[in-house]
Parts: C-alpha cells; structure tokens; sequence
C-alpha cells in the first residue's frame, strides 16, 4: 500500500483514488474487470466493432487520460450516468476488504487529506465504504467535481471556454467545430481545476498516484509528488 513518512512542512496531501496501487492493490483485479466493463459497453451500447475495441480502449486510455474521455473527444455521445454505473456499477467490490492498518495510518496523519479521481462519486464512495476509510479524508475530487455541466467547449490555443446555449447555437452557425471536452488527469487544466477547487498551496500539497504522467502534470502544476507502484514510493521534488 502507502508508506507514509514525516510530511511536517506540508499542510495538503492528495491521494490519487482510480485506486488501483494506491489505496488497494493492482493484484485484485479491479483495473482489469473495469476495463473489461468499458469494452463491453463499447461493443454493446456503442455498436463499435468488436475487432477494433480493445485496441482503441487503450490508445484513448493512453491518448486522452481516460477511455470515456476519448471516446467523447472523438464525436461519440452517450450518457454520462449511464456509462459510469454499467462500467462502475458492475464491478466485483466484494473483493475489498476494510483495511484497519492503513485506516489508522491515514488517521494518524494530521494533514488534511483529499481524494483526487477521474471516476464518479459513485465508485469512490463504494471503495473507501468497502475499504472501511470514509471517515479518513476530508474531501473528494471526482468526475462530477471536475465536470459539473459537460457541453460544448472550444479550445482556442489551449484555452478551454465554456459556452452557454445561446453561445453554442452562435457558433454553431458560423460552422465552427465542437468537440464535448472531459476534464480528467493527467491534463494540466484537470491539476490546475483540482488545486483551485481546494483552495490550496501547491508548494505545501503533496500528491500520491500511481502513473508516471499523473506525477508529471502533478509537478508542472507545482505539487510536491510521491509515484506509488506496488506497495513502494519515489519522492519527486
């Protein structure tokens, strides 16, 4: 799991919670069940090609920071609700188990802690329930967080703008192309939005998370960071 040292000159620490090798490990099996749920809805609620979906799971995974995310990017539309409780909502949460070590160890720790996801609020309320640390973090940053009105957007050199119906239905006139835009690591605006949202002092916040692109943006958005791989850590000034 975590190894948790002095982190004294720090007020903030985020945990990244997709979860896997961070709060439970990769060996259960619950990144692989859900990316087998994500298939499967590909397949069967999207009508995408069965010989085409595993690859092109991936490269959006790889692409875009999350599947969903790319598939949105790419023109598909579908419900976002509905997505996450087919892919989520399926998954074998009886494997977890309460964690009484890392729930004292976290509780132990006097700074305040937050969970930082791509997922819904869902799927991270079942896992810290399961896991029996719901009253160890002080708060979540999550897929309704970082997307609270997903529409339309415009990226005019890097800048994301929301618009508003009236906005869209302008542009959308003067031919300009629309794209629907999900907020999720490891993006930069996705660390910028989650340190805004909290109000915190990148400088005095820490972030754990497992990917090797998270941990990037993570430091080019001014966090302290600590890379989380089965069960070891690597501090990143």
């Amino acid at each position: 799991m975590l190894i948790i040292f002095q982190y004294k000159a720090f007020n903030i620490i985020f945990f990244s919670s997709d979860m896997d090798d961070t709060l439970y490990p990769l060996s259960l099996g619950i990144n692989m069940a859900c990316r087998k749920n994500i298939e499967e809805y590909m397949l069967h609620h999207m009508h995408i090609e069965e010989s085409e979906v595993p690859r092109m799971c991936l490269e959006l995974y790889k692409e875009y920071g999350t599947t969903m995310a790319g598939l949105k990017k790419l023109g598909y539309e579908f419900d976002n609700d509905e997505f996450h409780a087919y892919v989520h909502g399926r998954l074998p949460y009886e494997l977890l188990k309460p964690d009484p070590v890392l729930h004292n160890l976290l509780l132990s720790m006097p700074q305040q802690k937050i969970i930082f996801t791509n997922a819904d609020e869902a799927h991270v309320a079942q896992v810290l329930s399961r896991l029996g640390l719901e009253d160890c973090f002080q708060g979540v940053i999550c897929f309704e967080t970082l997307n609270p009105h997903v529409k339309p957007v415009e990226s005019i050199d890097g800048v994301i703008e929301e618009l508003t119906q009236d906005a869209t239905d302008t542009k959308k006139n003067e031919s300009l192309s629309f794209k629907t835009q999900i907020l999720c690591k490891p993006s930069l605006e996705a660390m910028e939005a989650a340190i805004h949202i909290t109000n915190v002092d990148p400088k005095k916040t820490i972030f754990f998370d497992d990917s090797v692109r998270n941990i990037a943006s993570g430091k080019a958005a001014g966090l302290q960071t600590v890379i989380v791989s089965s069960g070891n850590f690597q501090v990143q000034y």
